[in-house]
């Protein structure tokens, strides 16, 4: 009997990694009969962290009323893993699907340090936080006002929620901030290496995907330098060009100052999580995939991990669209590509029909 592995992140905005593991399964099964499919949907931090920990660790889920990133309150959840360890997953509060026009300069993570916070309360004190998908570029300061600290004007008022407050912050005041922090161990899962500031920070690599203009990403990208040396002068600490500081809009950089977070690449975390190289070494093929393999994909995404860590068995990427080449991808480790849209329609046109090109896509794959 073959074994397959089918180890995918979501098609963003289309279908959840769980979805893909399910329909990928239901084709081959019915394609080859006598064969093994394990289901291991993954995540890199981003969208499905939290479901992906449920589904391969067990737990339970925890739904706190939060605030979404300009104010709303929503229902967002986290997971509780062995009742002492809670995985928080940052775009459930904070996520970019979650507000519609997009509002770069507006959103924040309060809602983010509210999931903390009833993480805290409920007596957790390990914590893994999932910082991809953002809607926001507020350098954190949403989420660690909502845990007490506050970030004041010249006239010592309370600034303006957002990326819109970040340049006239003149003072970090932490005298607030929940004392319950020092006791907690916070791990923070990362698909990204950019700094807070500059050409590749926050604002230049990833506003412009939150609905920012070009004078939005440089106000942004100006609040954010203010911002940090504020934040120096506070804390002593500048870890403004350190890897992962910009994620999530800055949040990378607020969980490391204000919370002594540890970074970890968040794909790395669960694949190690779901013993994914033990299950490995018994397989005859290991599938993997996402919704767009771009440049960005080579740096670390999901495909590419799995590939680095699948001990040499054979490894097919199913991808919405790839922009890259066949040569690169097996230099990389994948040994074929299939895209489910392969002439590249726009996405509004593939949308109502994604499970059926997924499906297709399947069944060009050979054991």
């Amino acid at each position: 009997m073959k074994k397959v592995i089918i180890a995918p992140d979501s098609f963003k905005g289309s279908l959840s990694s769980f979805d893909v593991c399910r329909i990928i399964s239901e084709e081959l099964e019915k394609r080859y009969g006598d064969i093994e499919c394990v289901s291991m949907p993954v995540a890199d931090g981003g969208e499905g962290t939290a479901h992906t920990y449920l589904y391969n660790m067990g737990g339970e889920k925890v739904e706190v009323r939060v605030q979404n990133p300009i104010g709303k309150e929503i229902t967002a959840y986290y997971a509780l893993i062995d009742g002492h360890t809670a995985v928080i997953e940052m775009a459930q509060a904070c996520g970019i699907t979650l507000i519609n026009p997009l509002e770069p300069m507006r959103a924040d993570t309060f809602g983010t340090g509210q999931l903390i916070l009833s993480a805290i309360d409920s007596g957790v004190r390990n914590i893994v936080i999932g910082i991809g998908g953002s809607a926001t570029t507020d350098g954190g300061t949403g989420c660690i006002r909502a845990l007490g600290g506050r970030f004041l004007d010249e006239r010592g008022k309370e600034v303006r929620r957002g990326g819109a407050g970040l340049s006239d912050i003149e003072t970090v005041d932490l005298s607030g901030l929940d004392k319950r922090i020092s006791e907690c161990r916070f791990t923070v899962l990362c698909d990204v290496n950019n700094p807070l500031y500059g050409k590749k920070g926050a604002a230049y690599v990833f506003a412009p995907q939150k609905g920012a203009d070009t004078e939005c990403v440089e106000q942004l990208d100006r609040g954010l330098r203010h911002y940090s040396a504020k934040v120096k002068e506070a804390t002593g600490k500048d870890n403004a060009q350190a890897e992962g500081a910009g994620a999530a809009g800055g949040l990378g950089f607020a969980l490391m100052t204000f919370l002594n977070a540890g970074m970890k690449k968040g794909i790395d975390n669960i694949l190690d999580m779901c013993a994914f190289e033990e299950k490995a070494g018994s397989a005859d093929l290991i599938i993997t995939g996402e919704g767009k393999m771009d440049m960005q994909s080579l740096l670390g995404k999901v495909p590419f991990s799995v590939a680095s860590r699948a001990s040499g068995v054979r490894t097919i990427a199913v991808v919405g669209i790839s922009e890259i080449d066949a040569q690169t991808a097996k230099e990389k480790g994948i040994d074929e590509i299939i895209e489910t849209n392969p002439t590249h329609l726009p996405f509004e046109a593939i949308l109502p029909r994604c499970e059926e090109m997924l499906r297709e896509a399947v069944n060009k794959i050979n054991l």
